[in-house]
């Protein structure tokens, strides 16, 4: 074990982060009544320019006065190379940072540009006495964000998450795709022939590299790794795939671009609960030891060693905290 301990971000329960668009209000009271974990309320991608400007005021006034029934609350603003990021920031945190606790921030490149937001949070929060701190939630969709994903995730005590934003992450490496998140047949192995001269042709995944890089920067620096987008809402298996390959590598979460896709995002990010089971009883037979004076903990004629106590203790508090929101 290393010397240097890493610090573990704020705990949240994050496996369904819903996208809402500012501009379309219908949508706010819904989501305020979905199962989502987190609901984000977006400026950027799902506003058109002319209506940014509307949008944004519809934020403030959701924030304010909408019943979010406890959700967890995030704003993506517009990217910091376009004039409607400041405003964002400025308007929605003096007008209602005080119900506000993530602001997520896309295409982030470097280290810099988190530090730019961080400050520009600490002068509001300090300007409007907002004692609330407010969290960030950062979009690795660049080649640029993923050289530099590691230096990202260290950059603030405010950074509690990594995104994987798979459709610009396609377009900025100049992936040969078009769709958002899922397979892609071309990504595949072909099989040398056999003996009766049959060839098989196993699909691969595309993004496997990427999302495990970001899972890994964000658990080096105590963050969480949440997955992103699956473009085709109406798929419910092939969303269960991209978030069973996600949660396999470690992320926590995965993003619903339609309400549909939240019970499925909650079901698969949640733990198993003969897993769950599983990790109760370590945590007996570890109190069982230690109350007895022995060194080792076995259970069912193996023994358990330290990180297996560890991964029983993160999944046992996860299904606690499940069980505390019901859903």
């Amino acid at each position: 074990m290393s010397f240097q301990t890493v610090v573990e971000t704020r705990p949240r329960l994050n496996r369904s982060e819903l996208a809402v668009p500012g501009s379309n209000v219908k949508l706010f009271e819904k989501a305020a009544a979905s199962a989502a974990d987190i609901v984000f309320l977006d400026l950027e991608d799902a506003v058109a320019p002319d209506e940014k400007e509307g949008a944004r005021r519809n934020v403030v006034q959701a924030l304010n006065e909408v019943d979010w029934k406890g959700k967890t609350l995030s704003v993506r603003i517009n990217g910091l190379d376009t004039h409607y990021m400041y405003r964002d920031v400025v308007d929605v945190v003096e007008q209602a940072g005080h119900k506000l606790d993530l602001m997520m921030v896309p295409k982030v490149g470097t280290a810099a540009d988190v530090y730019a937001l961080d400050m520009l949070l600490t002068q509001i929060e300090a300007a409007k006495g907002i004692r609330r701190r407010i969290g960030l939630e950062l979009i690795i969709e660049t080649a640029l964000g993923m050289q530099n994903v590691a230096a990202i995730a260290a950059a603030s005590g405010r950074v509690e998450s990594l995104h994987f934003g798979v459709a610009d992450y396609a377009a900025s490496t100049r992936a040969r795709t078009t769709g958002i998140g899922g397979a892609n047949p071309d990504y595949a192995v072909l099989t040398d022939a056999d003996a009766g001269g049959q060839r098989l042709l196993h699909w691969g995944d595309m993004w496997h590299y990427a999302i495990a890089r970001m899972v890994v920067a964000a658990r080096a620096s105590g963050v969480r790794p949440i997955d992103g987008p699956f473009g085709d809402f109406k798929d419910a298996e092939g969303f269960r795939a991209a978030a069973r390959r996600a949660a396999i590598l470690g992320c926590e979460g995965k993003w619903a671009i339609h309400p549909a896709q939240i019970s499925l995002a909650n079901e698969v990010m949640s733990p198993n609960p003969k897993e769950v089971a599983k990790a109760r009883r370590i945590l007996v037979a570890m109190a069982e030891a230690k109350a007895a004076g022995q060194g080792a903990v076995a259970l069912d004629g193996r023994l358990i060693d330290i990180a297996s106590i560890r991964q029983a203790e993160a999944l046992v508090r996860k299904a606690d905290e499940i069980t505390a929101v019901g859903h």
